[in-house]
């Protein structure tokens, strides 16, 4: 029986290890805290890589906090199995998307779940979905540096790097810090720090209102030794779009803080082609 046991994990592994070795880049998206807008970064870095016509799947392993199929607005989409893999859903013709939401019969029941299910869930994600050939996967963990993240790091052997998202103020800075030192620890390269709602712009005067204050990503980039990706205002229609499932990079290009969205994703694949 152990035999078995052994063969069947061994079997796992190099399935796992097979998938994975279709994707180019594996990113995955850290906060040190919540309410910091990963998940508004990790859809709109998804959704801009997918513009620039690249292959792309977006994975969402926050289990207990689940936001992606929302703001991606597929949030009644019900996944499906064929040949025995899971079939994530199709955004756009070159935009996969996945999370534990899609498995839910009702989005409000809440998911009570230990260390070990999490991690059998997120190996599942990684193993058992139909991924195919992608030059990005984007990972969206929960905010920490809990089994979520650790258990992502763990089972992909080859992760690209971690992008680290923060709000400039002092508390949101020091939680962020902490998760620049455990990618540092395990060994995943560091792309870089975002400072999201860095600064409010005036719809009236157009000046900028440092409401949470501004430059605190920054300067804990400078002190870490991490690249600065740059930083994105509080903008009231990434709000709204994210709740209409309408990610601001492809529904207001123009606007100010879809530029610096662009800006930030080319620092991404810069970080990344430097390695």
């Amino acid at each position: 029986m152990q035999k078995v046991d052994e063969k069947k994990e061994i079997s796992k592994e190099k399935r796992l290890q097979g998938k994975m070795q279709r994707i180019k880049q594996k990113i995955i998206v850290m906060s040190g805290k919540g309410g910091v807008g990963k998940t508004t970064v990790a859809v709109n870095l998804a959704y801009e890589l997918a513009s620039q016509g690249n292959s792309v799947g977006i994975l969402d392993v926050d289990i207990h906090g689940p936001n992606i199929a929302k703001m991606l607005g597929i949030e009644d989409v019900k996944i499906s199995t064929l040949d025995e893999q899971i079939q994530p859903c199709l955004v756009l013709p070159n935009l996969k998307a996945m999370s534990i939401s899609m498995l839910m019969e009702d989005k409000d029941q809440p998911i009570i779940w230990r260390g070990p299910l999490k991690m059998k869930m997120i190996e599942q994600f990684l193993s058992d979905v139909d991924w195919g050939d992608l030059d990005y996967l984007i990972i969206d963990s929960p905010p920490g540096t809990g089994d979520e993240p650790l258990s992502v790091c763990q089972l992909i052997s080859q992760i690209s790097g971690a992008i680290i998202v923060t709000t400039p103020q002092d508390v949101a800075i020091l939680d962020s810090r902490k998760s620049v030192l455990f990618a540092k620890f395990i060994n995943v390269p560091v792309l870089g720090i975002i400072e999201n709602m860095s600064g409010f712009i005036c719809p009236h005067c157009e000046k900028s209102i440092e409401i949470f204050g501004q430059g605190g990503g920054e300067k804990a980039a400078e002190d870490l030794k991490v690249p600065y990706l740059g930083r994105i205002p509080i903008d009231s229609q990434i709000v709204k779009q994210g709740d209409a499932g309408k990610p601001f990079v492809q529904f207001n290009r123009n606007d100010f803080s879809a530029c610096r969205m662009d800006d930030i994703v080319k620092r991404v694949i810069n970080s990344l082609e430097n390695e």
